[in-house]
This record gives structure tokens, C-alpha cells and sequence, in this order.
């Protein structure tokens, strides 16, 4: 009766995780603003700086994503996913009524709902991500890798799919935002929970890597499906485009089968079905939240170094890196600010260039810049599933610090920057496989560096408090930099409206980003050394762990 509890507990946490990177399939939408930018700047007749402003206002949202880390340290997932999807569903489809003209908005009130649309993400995504480390507290890397992966493909599998059945019309699309994830998170409430940490066996973590390389494989063919269809086209007509769309539900689905196996094995290896064996499979994630709790606590104490004696020493102590901290007692080291600094250095030039991609492209003269999106999406998708696993790797096999890759991520970006200001021809290909490449890079990596930095206690605050980059990021190289040099280089047209054509438009802008991502790589550099201990130690737990 004890394996199968623990095998169902495994199967149970499989269920989350397959359920949370459905959610993660669909929690991207806050990075598709270039899909329907146009279709706003015409509509509510902006200029590119309001427009700019706008996609500000929509990153501001992740500011307010702290409400989320507190939240996820006191309610369950189910509650907070419901936060989410809700304001999504309001915030998406107040945008969906202006776009497809049932409804107007002054600009005031497009930004608000706006910052609704880009706040939801961050109920989504801490619920997610918190939930899935805990349960996963050994997987760090791959956990984060595949999750982050399918956030960087949601992009992509939104857009192809609205191109495929409402031929890229912007109101569909904006509709598709609005309902879909709030479909997506009423299913993952019933499924995603924390399952105590002692509820995993050894048993059950042998299949582990095994399960994570089925995951992996299944995205890698759903992120080529997208890359093929993106070059393909969807002009073979209706009954392609359906069966597109089909063949895809089905790839995004087939993850299912992994708890599924995992509880019949264990049912086959028990020899026998008896009461406890026959549950459902959803019991074991209603088990009491005081049960668990007391789980977790337990697990925690034989995990945690040993205290002083003295309790009021003990609470005086301050923690080390890499034992659990409050948000505060992180902010007073240096490492959580070189680590918060080079973090901006690389997502806020790197959400630059999303938010502004439907306007650099027309620059240079493509009318149609969905490709240039969705490569953004699959190549972001590739460096989060390579540098979640490989970093993993390293660390059992080296003591690799995780930081040593965003270190090498910047350097490629800044390269990518060259290349976009240099502006060759199909320079624009080669910078959005290198933007969305060290993109998801940079992501995946943050994720599980700040849970071994500063533990998982407080991790879902923590982690909010460092995506606190994506707004200030947006705003400073978006909103401020990209805006007011387009609108300074842009020229009046008949129609009333300023626009800019040709590469001077935005060189000024990338080779700006340049120098910050090579300012985010010795950064990056530095914690990767500062940090070479404490991975030595991680690394001698992990292979501990195996012996």
C-alpha cells in the first residue's frame, strides 16, 4: 500500500506538470503584442512612442506580479490560476472589443487593460513555476527548461493557429487570447497541486530523467510542426489548415500519456488492485493541506544544515547563499543585484525587439512580420529546453555555475544586435533566431538560479521581484529608447502619420543594446564565479544522490 501511494503521489505530480505545460502552451500571449500593434495604431490613430506606451503598459502588468509571490506563499495553485485567467479574460477580451470596433476605449483605459492583460501571465506563471520546482526540487533545470520552452512556444502555436483558421485577422486573434487560456486554467485548477516531497520515493525518481527526455522530444516536434508550417504557408486551403490545427491539439495533448503510464506500471508492479490501488487518480491531490504541510516540513528539517543550539542565535543567523532567504535578507546581498541587473541587461533588450518587431519589420520593408514572430517563439523555445538540460548536466558532471550561460547568451545577443544594425540582407532572419535563442536562454536559467541562490521557501516572491525586469526593461528600451528614436527618424505622411522607412530607423537603438547585453555578460561572468562553490556543493549532493 506504501508504493502505491507513492507511486500514485508520482503520477499525480507528473498530472501537474503535463496540465502546467499546457498552461505554459498558452501563457505567452503577453509576448504576441506585435500581432495586432498594427491594428491598434490604426484603429485608435497612435503614434509609435503611444504605441510604444502601450506595450509598456502592458509589461507594467509583471510589476504587480509581486501581488502574485505573495499569494503563492498563502493560496493554494487553483486559487491563483483562477486570479489569472480571469483578469486575462477581461483584460484580452476588453482589447478584442476595441479591435474588432464593438466598443472604444480612450487610451487611458486601453492601458489599463493592457496591464490586466500582462498581470494575468504572472498569476499563471508563479502558480506554475512555484508549484512544478517544488515537486520537482532535483529537476530544477529540466523543470524550468521545458516550462519556460512552452511559454516560448505559445507565441508561436497562438499565431499559427489564428493564421491557420481566421487568416491573421487581429480581432480573432485578440479573441483567442482572451478565451483560450481561460479554458486551459479551469482544466490545470483541478489538477495541478504540491505533492509532498516524501511522497516521491527512489523508486519513482529513477524514471525521472526518462519521462524528461519524452517531454523534451515531444516539444522539440511540436516546435519543428510550427517552424514547418510558419515556412509552408497557409495557402493549401482550408482542409490543410484544419488538419494542421488538429495534428498540433494532438502533439500538445500526448503528454498525458506519461502519468497515465507511470500509475498503470505501478499498478502492474504491486501485483494486485486492491482499495487504495483502485482511487482515482485525482485522490491524492485532495489530500489535506495540513498533511502536506507537514510533509514538506519534515522533508525540509533533513534537508536544511544543522542550527545552532541556541534558538535565539538561530534567529539572529543570517542565511548563506543558497540556503533559504526572505526577500529582504536577499536584497541586501550583492549577488541577488548583479543577478537582478544582468537579468534586465538581457530581457529588456530582448522584449524590445518583440514589442517592436511588427515596426522594424515595415521598416525594412516586409509587410507581413508574422514569421518574424513566430521564429522568435521557436527559437526561444530551443534555448530554454537546451540550457535547461544542458545546465543540468554540466552541474552533475562539472559544478558548472548555471550563470556561466547567460554569460554566453548575452555575447550571442549582442552579436544578433550587430547584425539587425548592420542591416544585410535577411539580417532580419538571423537577429530573431538569435534574439528568441538568447531570449530563452536567459530565462530558463534565471528561474532555477534564483531557487538555488536563495532557496524555495520564499521563491514565489523572489521570482516576481526579478520579473520586475520585464516593465523596467520594456519601458527603458521600448518605451524611451525605441520609441523616441523611431519618431525622431520618422517623417510625415499624407495620411497624417509619421512613419520611418529604411535601417537608420532603429540602428541607433541596437547598437544601444548591444553594449547592454555586453554590460549583462560581465555581470553574468562575475555571479558564475562568485557562485563556484556553491555549485561544487550542489554538484556533490547530486551525485550523493546516485551513489
Amino acid at each position: 500500500m506504501v508504493f502505491q501511494r507513492h507511486s500514485k503521489s508520482n503520477a499525480a505530480k507528473w498530472l501537474g506538470l503535463v496540465t502546467a505545460v499546457w498552461v505554459q502552451a498558452i501563457s505567452g500571449n503577453n509576448y504576441t503584442f506585435s500581432n495586432y500593434s498594427d491594428a491598434l495604431k490604426s484603429i485608435m490613430n497612435l503614434t509609435q512612442v503611444e504605441l510604444n506606451d502601450l506595450s509598456v503598459a502592458k509589461d507594467i502588468g509583471k510589476a504587480f506580479g509581486l501581488l502574485a509571490g505573495l499569494a503563492s506563499d498563502r493560496l493554494p495553485p487553483w486559487v491563483i490560476l483562477l486570479i489569472g485567467s480571469v483578469e486575462g479574460f477581461v483584460g484580452y477580451g476588453a482589447q478584442w472589443l476595441v479591435v474588432s470596433e464593438r466598443a472604444t476605449l480612450s487610451y487611458w483605459q486601453m492601458c489599463i487593460v493592457m496591464c490586466m492583460g500582462g498581470n494575468s501571465t504572472t498569476w499563471m506563471n508563479t502558480a506554475i513555476l512555484v508549484t512544478c520546482i517544488r515537486n520537482f526540487r532535483k529537476n530544477r533545470g529540466p523543470v524550468s527548461g521545458i516550462l519556460k520552452g512552452y511559454v516560448g512556444l505559445s507565441t508561436a502555436i497562438f499565431t499559427d493557429i489564428c493564421t491557420a483558421l481566421f487568416s491573421d485577422s487581429a480581432a480573432s486573434f485578440l479573441l483567442m487570447l482572451a478565451v483560450v487560456p481561460f479554458g486551459v486554467c479551469l482544466t490545470a485548477m483541478v489538477f495541478l497541486r504540491e505533492v509532498p516531497p516524501s511522497a516521491a520515493d527512489e523508486g519513482g525518481n529513477q524514471d525521472e530523467s526518462r519521462y524528461f527526455t519524452i517531454l523534451n522530444g515531444v516539444a522539440v516536434v511540436v516546435a519543428f510542426y510550427l517552424l514547418a508550417y510558419d515556412f509552408i504557408g497557409s495557402s493549401y486551403g482550408s482542409a490543410f489548415n484544419l488538419a494542421f490545427v488538429g495534428i498540433l491539439l494532438v502533439l500538445l495533448v500526448s503528454p498525458l500519456l506519461i502519468p497515465l503510464y507511470d500509475l498503470l506500471k505501478s499498478f502492474k508492479e504491486s501485483g494486485s488492485l486492491d482499495v487504495e490501488g483502485a482511487e482515482a487518480v485525482g485522490e491524492p491531490l485532495l489530500a489535506s493541506q495540513e498533511t502536506a504541510e507537514a510533509e514538506v516540513q519534515c522533508q525540509q528539517a533533513t534537508e536544511e544544515p544543522e542550527m545552532a543550539a541556541d534558538g535565539a542565535e538561530e534567529v539572529k543567523r543570517k542565511p548563506v547563499i543558497g540556503e533559504d532567504h526572505t526577500i529582504f535578507e536577499a536584497m541586501r546581498t550583492y549577488d541577488f543585484w548583479i543577478l537582478f541587473t544582468s537579468f534586465l541587461c538581457g530581457v529588456g533588450t530582448g522584449l524590445a525587439v518583440q514589442n517592436n518587431m511588427g515596426q522594424i519589420g515595415s521598416a525594412l520593408g516586409y509587410s507581413d512580420v508574422s514569421v518574424f514572430v513566430s521564429l522568435i517563439s521557436i527559437w526561444g523555445f530551443f534555448g530554454r529546453i537546451i540550457s535547461g538540460t544542458g545546465s543540468e548536466y554540466l552541474i552533475k558532471k562539472k559544478g558548472s555555475p548555471r550563470p556561466w550561460w547567460n554569460a554566453g547568451s548575452q555575447i550571442v545577443m549582442a552579436l544578433g544586435f550587430v547584425a539587425m544594425a548592420w542591416a544585410f540582407e535577411g539580417s532580419l532572419y538571423v537577429g530573431s533566431i538569435v534574439v528568441g535563442l538568447c531570449y530563452g536562454v536567459r530565462l530558463a536559467i534565471t528561474v532555477p538560479t534564483a531557487s538555488e541562490l536563495f532557496g524555495l521557501k520564499y521563491y514565489g516572491l523572489i521570482y516576481n521581484v526579478l520579473i520586475l525586469n520585464l516593465p523596467l526593461g520594456s519601458f527603458l528600451f521600448s518605451g524611451v529608447l525605441a520609441g523616441y528614436i523611431y519618431d525622431a527618424e520618422a517623417t510625415s505622411t499624407a495620411s497624417g502619420g509619421d512613419t520611418c522607412s529604411g535601417a537608420h530607423c532603429y540602428r541607433i537603438v541596437f547598437i544601444v543594446m548591444a553594449v547592454a547585453c555586453l554590460i549583462g555578460c560581465v555581470l553574468d561572468a562575475l555571479l558564475a564565479i562568485k557562485t563556484k562553490a556553491l555549485y561544487a556543493k550542489i554538484q556533490a549532493s547530486k551525485n550523493s544522490e546516485k551513489s
